[in-house]
């Protein structure tokens, strides 16, 4: 391989714009910086801040229509293809609570102290500290998020320091009549800013604390904030809480005061050094090299991105993917936009959309190395829990839990529907979502007993709920709903959705497997479900209920569900199935470009081992303009509405095309690049516990694998299949033949 992949990226200019801001983050605070030494800007968010809307309390429950279910069931059995839209209690579509940003913080040169130039001028983000660092001469900023104190810290130093420090809630769309206080005070230890913000009419929102500790110089009150004259260096410490009652600024500041009191070194010092191990430990665990050439990796990112087809920008991109995941990973999974927004108007809420969105960003989690990113999946679902049991009893009158569609991190409630998008029937949404965490369990060879019961779960309500059966006795899944798509000649709910019948085929028996006293019950209602259809295109139906027609061009491939990211249709298993649905990923359209369907689509032809057809949907979003000079990326092609799904699932395409895993089976290289010949991925975690290091060049493939557990699995290559045999603690060096 060629000299070490940069892991970190670089521009010679400050951003002009928010989306361009380099991010730091720790999973529940985030921070997007605008180093500039003339008027530095760093934007607070928080994991936890949703506006409330209004009427939130009715509004944010499921609508009580199980007493009308069973004449639902009856009229979509009897053929009429609208029933389900009359299936609501008459509701408008309620969003839920959007997510905005708090503040920024901002020191600024006032007049007379302006830095007049830019020559020399350099900002840079270091994936592997999360620090963002922006420098010009002897002037230098330095912003992390510390995963072990729960921070934002900024240190700024240059000789002579002239600053006025404030916060400063004007940030774009923020409501009209947003009610602001400011408090500044200085005491012995420091100078301490805060901000109280209250929403229009709904109490109070957030405040912010602010720790500015100044060494040198003079520090006066310069209401709403402070000026420095003369410092040697700045140090400020930032923290915002989301109202659940009245802060105590005062309280709030001496916590952070005491932060400093550190003896290994300078306060700043001292704090990166305990946020360098949890930051920097999980993020080293996974590499990617390319073999790009050293001038290319040189490169700013902006460069890099007017090179679509650059070895060193896929490295960038999969280095920047990982650690914005894992940086907007820890209180909440991340967001439609991870963990930031400039903007009060964020768009589709900033929710958690858990029918593609969530999956597709957090699908890297468990291959990738990053269990802090399941964790925070897991520590979501759990808090959830009672309201996906509110969901069932309320819709569909069962027992166990039915996930919602949308979220905004606080309700677990499915409140989010509409005639167009009928999402309170969709009952795939527990398994999609606990997907990830068996897949996790798989890794480290270990059932969490918290998703154990989770799953049981699911699997009683599937008991509850699988009472309906067709001419020839198999269960039917009505009503059904396939995200966000319609049959081409009915309505929205209908019967027998592929991704509801794979659902609940595969919660049932996962849960039987964790569930071994319920097997046999559990198993054999899994067993009386209809097989998929294939239509008359050859392709996989997205309705295996008969005259239900496929609507080809759309953005979602739910109906792939049981490809990816389950293995139930796969070449080696059932390769008449997999050659249906490889023929429903040719004929499915792109619809609205939006970056989610392209590389959801690169996902599952991985899983059909088609590298063209993953080249051609990676290439649609690396030619797009999908990202930002800050590598976050957009939902639509020329950097339109920012969003996290591209940056965060692009990882998980990469690595799916080059090593994919299941308990008993391991795959090298099922969907290879042909742009990117050589290479060598380290560190995957593979489904049969081991760690796996994938090497490849034209003329050889050798991989290491390092088993945690003594195990037989069959090895796939391209030049067959054969078993292997893996014994706990003992390394093996494959060298596969290759056609």
């Amino acid at each position: 391989m060629s000299a070490t992949p940069v892991h970190g990226t670089w521009e010679p200019r400050p951003a002009a714009r928010w989306e361009d801001a380099f991010l730091s983050g720790n999973g529940h605070h985030g921070a997007l910086v605008f180093g500039d030494p003339n008027d530095d800007r760093t934007v607070v968010t928080h994991h936890t801040l949703v506006r409330p809307g209004e009427d939130a309390d009715r509004n944010r429950l499921p609508p009580r229509l199980a007493d009308g279910l069973s004449g639902l069931q009856d009229r979509l059995l009897a053929g009429d293809p609208t029933a389900a839209e009359g299936f609501t209690d008459g509701r408008r579509l309620q969003w839920v609570q959007p997510f905005h940003p708090a503040f920024q913080v901002r020191l600024r040169r006032p007049d007379g102290h302006q830095d007049q130039g830019r020559d020399g001028y350099r900002r840079t983000v270091d994936f592997a500290t999360g620090v963002v660092e922006a420098t010009r001469a002897d002037w230098t900023s330095r912003v992390f998020v510390s995963r072990a104190d729960d921070v934002i810290v900024q240190h700024v130093t240059g000789p002579g320091l002239t600053l006025d420090v404030s916060l400063d809630h004007r940030l774009p769309s923020a409501p009209t009549g947003l009610g602001v206080g400011h408090g500044a005070v200085l005491t012995p230890e420091g100078a301490l800013l805060s901000l109280r913000a209250r929403y229009p009419g709904s109490g109070l929102a957030c405040t912010g604390v602010t720790l500015v500790a100044v060494i040198g110089g003079r520090t006066a009150l310069a209401p709403p904030g402070l000026r420095t004259e003369g410092a040697r260096s700045v140090l400020l410490l930032t923290r915002v809480r989301r109202h659940t009652g009245e802060l105590d600024v005062v309280a709030e500041g001496r916590a952070l005061r005491e932060l400093l009191d550190d003896a290994t070194g300078t306060s700043y010092d001292g704090l990166l050094a305990r946020h360098l191990p949890p930051h920097r430990t999980a993020y080293e665990r996974v590499t990617l090299d390319l073999a790009a050439g050293p001038d290319e990796r040189a490169l700013p990112g902006s460069e890099l991105l007017t090179r679509p087809r650059s070895a060193a920008l896929l490295e960038r991109l999969f280095a920047a993917g990982r650690y914005h995941l894992l940086s907007s990973s820890g209180l909440f999974p991340p967001r439609l936009t991870g963990l930031w927004t400039g903007d009060w108007d964020t768009a589709w809420s900033g929710a958690f959309t858990n029918d593609a969105n969530l999956n597709l960003q957090t699908a890297s989690a468990a291959a990738a190395a990053l269990p802090e990113v399941t964790e925070a999946l897991a520590a979501l679902i759990r808090r959830q829990l009672p309201d996906w049991r509110d969901n069932a009893r309320a819709v569909f009158g069962a027992r166990g839990v039915v996930a919602p569609a949308h979220s905004d991190g606080e309700s677990g409630h499915s409140y989010h529907f509409s005639r167009e998008y009928p999402l309170h029937l969709w009952t795939a949404g527990a398994d999609w979502l606990l997907k990830p965490l068996v897949d996790h369990d798989d890794t480290r060879g270990e059932r969490d007993p918290d998703t154990a019961a989770a799953l049981a779960e699911v699997a009683l309500f599937y008991e509850d709920f699988l009472t309906r059966t067709d001419s020839e006795g198999r269960l039917v899944v009505v009503p059904s709903y396939s995200p966000e798509n319609r049959p081409a000649n009915a309505s929205w709910g209908t019967v027998n959705a592929a991704m509801d019948l794979s659902a609940a085929r595969h919660a049932l028996r996962t849960a039987a497997a964790y569930h071994p006293e319920h097997a046999d019950r559990w198993r054999a209602l899994a067993d009386r479900l209809p097989p998929h259809r294939i239509n008359a295109d050859g392709a996989l139906a997205e309705w295996a209920w008969p005259g239900l027609e496929d609507s080809y061009d759309h953005r979602h491939l739910s109906h792939l569900y049981g490809v990816w990211p389950l293995d139930e249709i796969t070449p080696y298993d059932t390769p008449d199935l997999a050659a249906a649905a490889h023929r429903a990923l040719e004929l499915r359209g792109a619809e609205n470009d939006s970056a989610h369907g392209h590389l959801h689509h690169a996902l599952i032809a991985a899983r059909l081992r088609d590298g063209e057809r993953v080249t051609h949907a990676l290439g649609q979003v690396l030619d797009g303009d999908f990202f930002h000079a800050s590598l976050m990326s957009a939902h639509y092609p020329h950097r339109h509405v920012y969003n996290a799904d591209a940056a965060h699932t692009l990882p998980a395409v990469l690595i799916e095309a080059l090593v994919q895993s299941t308990p008993d089976r391991l795959v090298l290289l099922p969907a290879p690049l042909p742009a990117y010949p050589s290479g060598e991925l380290r560190g995957i975690r593979t489904r049969f516990g081991a760690e796996l290091d994938l090497t490849w060049s034209p003329d050889a493939v050798t991989a290491v694998v390092r088993p945690t557990r003594t195990h037989r699995i069959d090895l796939w290559t391209s030049a067959g299949v054969e078993p292997l045999d893996l014994v706990a603690g003992e390394d093996r060096v494959l060298t596969p033949k290759t056609r």
